[in-house]
């Protein structure tokens, strides 16, 4: 009996029990560069969300802790991550933080659910063309929602809308700031300067201080985390259970959302992880952890939060063995957040959009996406929809409609696979007609089914249906078996299948068609 739920045991439960102290060392020097790495990356994916940059700080303290702590990879490292940016700054939009407290609480607890149901194995199904055609779109939002601080542009108000957005950037072109102009270009040509010939320096952080304690010692007068948010916080806020439960059907759609999305990027960021270490996740207990992490980060005044993959490899890289790494990089924020916040509140906002604008840049996958540009018409339909859904509508219209074309897409190409039904053999002369069916006998076959019963010139005597390769039923198949054997009974043909599966016999038996099975008729009809 327990090791039926072995699977929901954390990674660092089964790692602390072979602890030692070469291994800490390894995830100690891991989780303190990790930690510093993911200091500016999360203040600017809260301010890019529409939120304070606190809240950032507090989600990547609160939700990185619970996710190592309790997740089923050895290496993930959580927090904000771009792929929240759009959803949660429509939402904020919409309905205010409160809004967004009550969308994450749901989101978390459908992650529990998900997991304790075991759909880990589930998310890995929904196709790569969907994954990246939103990501890269969000990439381009997020890039884009940067413009504006980047150049100091004098927007009282920055349009949602993708298109209104850009519209307005040209129109205050004129409105430009020299000063915070000349800082985020030059923060960026900086970014692009180390990571081109200093690769292993964590640009975040050394851009970050260089622009910092440039406008500090020359005191210039740019916009900062200070001028715009006032003083951070230097704890964590004390935990709160004062929630509108009122708004729940309000914010359904985008915690559905926030749970899909947080699901697909910690499961394919803990796949990678285990591509570049040998490893192997729990997908199952990973959903629990990130379910029991997002309603932690908003009970502690945060956002959504998910496993990130920039920075779960640079913990890898930097040689995380154990999720104390993970542990570690949340302590090392909170003693920043403890010890360095009246210090962080002068960082310059122009830094941190370049930042932001690198991080998008890598989220895009911008040569990938060309690369599936050159597959299928099918694959290269979905991957455009979601992307230019995400841009010009809502990330949450993007999954949905992305997922309902995905569904099309399969049924349309099981549809087209011919050797689905075969004829296996004829005997005109005796009236038997015999047909062998492969594979799952599910909604997207049945219609094949039907098609041959209709095309028949003149109904046999006896039609069997041979299904030794099928390895389940559904209840369209059931029901499509029900209509051909009461139209075959009307012309007085016998419909008979053949070698049947257990679990196959055991659904007819269940739905009252147990007596068309004849196991010999098939070999030798």
């Amino acid at each position: 009996m327990f090791k039926n739920y072995q699977e929901f045991i954390p990674k660092s439960y089964l790692c602390f029990k072979r602890y030692s102290a070469a291994i800490f060392k390894k995830d100690l020097i891991a989780g303190v560069t990790v930690g510093i790495v993911a200091l500016p990356i999360a203040m600017a994916f809260a301010m890019a969300s529409g939120v304070s940059p606190e809240r950032g700080l507090f989600t990547a303290i609160v939700a990185g802790f619970l996710i190592s702590f309790l997740g089923g990879s050895k290496v993930q490292i959580g927090g904000p991550t771009g792929a929240f940016v759009v959803i949660v700054y429509n939402i904020v939009q919409r309905h205010g933080y409160d809004g967004l407290i009550i969308a994450t609480l749901i989101a978390g607890v459908l992650l529990i659910l998900m997991g304790i149901f075991r759909l880990g194995n589930l998310i890995k199904y929904i196709p790569h063309p969907l994954t990246v055609g939103f990501t890269t779109g969000i990439a381009l939002v997020v890039f884009s929602s940067q413009i504006k601080e980047l150049l100091g542009l004098q927007i009282e108000h920055v349009p949602v809308h993708f298109l209104d957005k850009w519209g307005a950037y040209f129109q205050a072109a004129h409105t430009t700031h020299l000063l915070t102009a000349i800082l985020g270009l030059s923060t960026l040509g900086f970014i692009l300067f180390l990571r081109r010939v200093f690769p292993k320096v964590p640009w975040g952080i050394a851009s970050i201080i260089i622009a910092t304690v440039v406008c500090w010692g020359l005191h210039l007068e740019v916009p900062t985390i200070g001028s715009r948010f006032g003083a951070l916080p230097s704890h964590l806020p004390n935990p709160c259970f004062d929630f509108d439960l009122s708004r729940i059907f309000d914010v359904m759609p985008d915690a559905i959302t926030i749970a899909l999305l947080a699901g697909i990027e910690s499961l394919l960021s803990a796949v990678i992880a285990d591509t570049a270490t040998g490893g192997r996740h729990k997908p199952n207990c990973e959903l629990i952890a990130q379910g029991i992490a997002n309603l932690g980060a908003v009970i502690f005044g945060g956002m959504p939060a998910t496993s990130a993959i920039a920075r779960t490899a640079t913990n890898i890289k930097t040689g995380a063995q154990t999720p104390l790494a993970g542990m570690i990089h949340a302590g090392v924020l909170l003693f920043i957040l403890w010890t360095c916040s009246s210090i962080v509140v002068h960082i310059p906002l122009a830094a941190l959009s370049a930042i932001l604008m690198i991080v998008a840049w890598n989220m895009s996958e911008l040569p990938h996406f060309f690369r599936l540009m050159k597959t299928s018409r099918g694959d290269v339909t979905i991957l455009l929809t979601a992307f230019f859904l995400t841009i010009l509508v809502d990330l949450t219209v993007a999954v949905e409609v992305g997922m309902i074309l995905t569904a099309f897409l399969f049924m349309k190409r099981m549809s087209d696979v011919k050797h689905v039904l075969a004829l296996d053999r004829r005997h005109p002369e005796q009236g038997i007609e015999v047909y062998d069916m492969r594979g799952p006998f599910f909604f997207g076959v049945t219609d094949q089914l039907k098609t041959l019963f209709h095309e028949m010139e003149a109904p046999p005597r006896l039609f069997i249906l041979r299904m030794k390769h099928v390895p389940l039923l559904d209840a369209t198949a059931l029901q499509t078996l029900q209509e051909l054997h009461d139209r075959y009974s009307q012309l007085e043909t016998q419909l008979v299948l053949a070698e049947v599966q257990p679990e196959p016999a055991a659904l007819l038996q269940k739905y009252g068609l147990g007596h068309l099975i004849d196991e010999g008729r098939g070999k030798n009809p």
